[in-house]
């Protein structure tokens, strides 16, 4: 089944992506990096693709776009 994903736009999507991760440095020096789990994405849907989405989303006052390829979602909801 294929969803037309363009009858959505400007609607918020929050996404729960398969495991995904990243990581994050400390302050000092001397600090290891700490590697979490990414496994929610949240925006505003601002066009589809046929390989996935791009979400606009506000973070520390910037505007940033997210491309999220469809195989790593798990499921969206969609306010």
């Amino acid at each position: 089944m294929t969803l037309d994903w363009n009858q959505f736009l400007g609607q918020t999507l929050n996404i729960t992506m398969h495991e995904n991760y990243g990581v994050v440095y400390g302050s000092k020096k001397d600090e290891h990096p700490a590697f979490y789990e990414i496994v929610f994405k949240t925006g505003k849907l601002i066009a589809a693709f046929d390989d996935g989405l791009l979400l606009e989303a506000v973070r520390e006052g910037q505007v940033i776009k997210i491309f999220v390829p469809f195989t790593s979602i798990k499921c969206a909801e969609i306010f």
